[in-house]
């Protein structure tokens, strides 16, 4: 009889691959959780790659051109803005440049003042403002390399800067789908060609600028010159030459100009019948003398003209303030270099309007 105490002890093999089949079942679980979450990330990301391209293609779908009635936004970093913060200025200039700081009036995008990481951060400013306003953006974009062939805005950026500049400009227009977005594509830069002996060397630039601004909402305008400038002929001819196959909405005319808005319309109706489907802008925002003829250079006695939205036919969708009043041409007829504010040329420009 053997006493329970003396019962041999009973031993316990483990074996040694247990631990192992273990941790093995214990990977496996971790690899398909990572499998399933990967998964579902491909997913969520597919998902809101569908829906964001559905709504960019609603957007582009339901996108109106500016047209009668279109209000564009009043920059709050405009030059009249900034120049109410200064001193040097009487009370009537005063007066002026807070009139001036209200209107609707495109904002000039220019390497200057916006350079490569500010451009598109102005934009996304601008853009915020106008959705908050429930009105239209308008910007016109100034930096093309040789601009203005050496004049009182001469300046721009290399061709390889360029392109970069105008991706920040348009990847911060892009991401506003449901504004509409006017772009005013270099001023002067077709109708100055002739004169810059570089007309194919331009007309690729801003074909390529087209290309890279193409996005739902914006309309686009190429440089129309003006009624006392070349022929329309000739200025179709150099609008056609950018090749730009329906990309653009049309071209903007009397830009930083003083032509009568009864002129413009006109040459507008010119120039788009030989350019087959083209439309017009209008720039009115110091034609309201229109007595300058050929003189563009702070010409004396000119007034502001007509608000943006006030006119448009079947050919011209509009008219808009695309230059500032009250920015000088340039250093001739006693005003500062181009683009600086000049209190007096506010105080005259609004004669009429305070």
């Amino acid at each position: 009889m053997t006493r329970r105490s003396e019962r041999p002890a009973r031993r316990t093999t483990i074996s040694s691959s247990s631990p192992r089949v273990s941790r093995s079942r214990f990977g496996n679980k971790h690899v398909v959780l990572a499998l399933v979450v990967a998964a579902l990330v491909v997913i969520i990301v597919a998902l809101v790659i569908t829906v964001s391209s559905a709504q960019r293609w609603v957007f582009g779908a339901l996108a109106a051109p500016p047209a009668t009635g279109t209000v564009i936004v009043a920059p709050t970093s405009s030059k009249a803005r900034v120049a109410l913060e200064t001193d040097g200025m009487d009370a009537e200039q005063r007066s002026a440049t807070e009139y001036l700081a209200e209107q609707p009036t495109a904002y000039w995008l220019t390497p200057e003042q916006d350079p490569l990481g500010r451009a598109g951060r102005t934009v996304s400013h601008l853009t915020t403002a106008a959705r908050d306003e429930g009105v239209a953006l308008a910007v016109v974009i100034y930096g093309l390399p040789g601009r203005d062939c050496g004049n009182h805005s001469a300046g721009g950026l290399s061709e390889r800067e360029y392109q970069a500049w105008i991706d920040d400009i348009a990847t911060a227009l892009s991401a506003a789908p449901d504004l509409q977005k006017i772009v005013v594509l270099e001023p002067d830069s077709l109708a100055l060609a002739p004169e810059c002996a570089d007309i194919d060397e331009r007309a690729e630039q801003l074909r390529d600028a087209v290309d890279r601004l193409q996005s739902p909402g914006t309309w686009i305008y190429l440089d129309g010159g003006h009624s006392a400038w070349l022929a329309p002929t000739e200025m179709a001819d150099l609008i056609d030459l950018v090749d730009v196959g329906g990309k653009v909405r049309g071209f903007a005319t009397n830009v930083s100009n003083y032509q009568s808005t009864h002129e413009e319309f006109a040459y507008a109706h010119a120039v788009a019948a030989r350019l087959d489907g083209m439309h017009a802008i209008v720039d009115t925002s110091r034609n309201g003398a229109a007595s300058a003829g050929t003189e563009w250079c702070n010409p004396a006695g000119q007034r502001i003209g007509d608000a943006g939205g006030t006119y448009g036919d079947d050919v011209v969708d509009t008219n808009l303030w695309i230059k500032p009043p009250g920015e000088s041409d340039g250093p001739c007829q006693g005003g500062p270099d181009a683009g600086v504010w000049w209190p007096e040329a506010a105080a005259t420009l609004t004669t009429d309007a305070r």
